[in-house]
């Protein structure tokens, strides 16, 4: 295959893509790495390699990728070839599916924990989903024409209209999936892996009851919330200060305060301490 693009190049272009020991973007570990870089003058590199994550890859993620932990045993490392791969994207603009929003996220922090500098400010990031989504329809009228072979343009974007073709869609969907679960709590597992729901208290906490609630974002994630009131009370003081936080998130904050940290909550503190995502 000719890799060649109809577009004129000012600086090499790599186009990347990874598998990976999970989909945390910030804790899982690459296990192979796959590199094209496309020069201006037609040069082409082409490189694959594979990397002990130095964490065990479960089993689901070697069901994809089809790599075991006994694969990558006697491989390097990615941080003993940081280096070296840091000065052959050195002068390149990168590019990949869905690079925005996995392969580059994963692909910096493991140089973070390596200790060499990789600066994407300067770069210009080519993502094909994003253009394949964006150039190409993924609406419910989209969906008419792939699985019905219909236009649904008469009654698109009125409720009774959009409720009927999105039954007929599914009913679609399942004739022609043969795979997809057959009854209601297997489709709704289905859904739920590939794009879980969860409410805005979920998106904070997880755990069941105000004494096992854990941080599911934020600097103490990880970490019990009755530990941070108890250790941490101003962190929690400032959550109460915020003006976008959930009525329900805002409750279970002010109880911890109460029940863990032997005070009331003092509302005080107007920024967040060290806040991070």
């Amino acid at each position: 295959m000719d890799p060649a693009l109809p577009i004129s190049l000012t600086r090499p272009i790599a186009f990347l893509d990874l598998e990976t020991t999970g989909l945390n973007r910030s804790e899982d570990r690459i296990v192979e790495l796959a590199l094209l870089i496309l020069h201006p003058d037609g040069r082409v590199v082409d490189r694959v390699r594979r990397f002990n994550p130095e964490i065990p890859i479960p089993a689901e993620a070697s069901a994809v990728h089809g790599i075991s932990d006994a694969d990558v045993a006697d491989e390097a490392p990615f941080r003993s070839r940081a280096r070296s791969l840091a000065g052959l994207l050195a002068e390149c603009d990168l590019a990949g599916f869905n690079i925005r929003g996995f392969d580059l996220h994963i692909l910096l922090e493991e140089f973070r924990r390596a200790e060499i500098p990789f600066d994407i400010k300067d770069r210009r990031l080519i993502d094909a989903q994003a253009i394949f989504h964006r150039e190409e329809p993924r609406d419910l009228a989209a969906a008419a024409r792939f699985y019905l072979d219909e236009d649904h343009d008469d009654d698109a974007h009125t409720a009774q209209g959009d409720v009927r073709m999105t039954a007929r869609v599914l009913a679609a969907q399942l004739a022609r999936y043969p795979d997809l679960p057959g009854d209601i709590d297997g489709l709704h597992a289905y859904c739920d892996e590939f794009r879980p729901f969860l409410t805005e208290f979920q998106k904070w906490f997880s755990g069941g009851d105000l004494e096992s609630y854990v941080f599911a974002r934020g600097k103490h994630r990880g970490t019990r919330l009755s530990e941070v009131a108890a250790n941490a009370p101003d962190y929690l003081d400032w959550m109460l200060t915020a003006s976008d936080m959930p009525d329900d998130v805002l409750e279970a904050v002010s109880q911890a305060l109460e029940r863990f940290s032997g005070r009331e909550p003092s509302g005080g503190g107007a920024e967040p301490p060290e806040w991070g995502f």
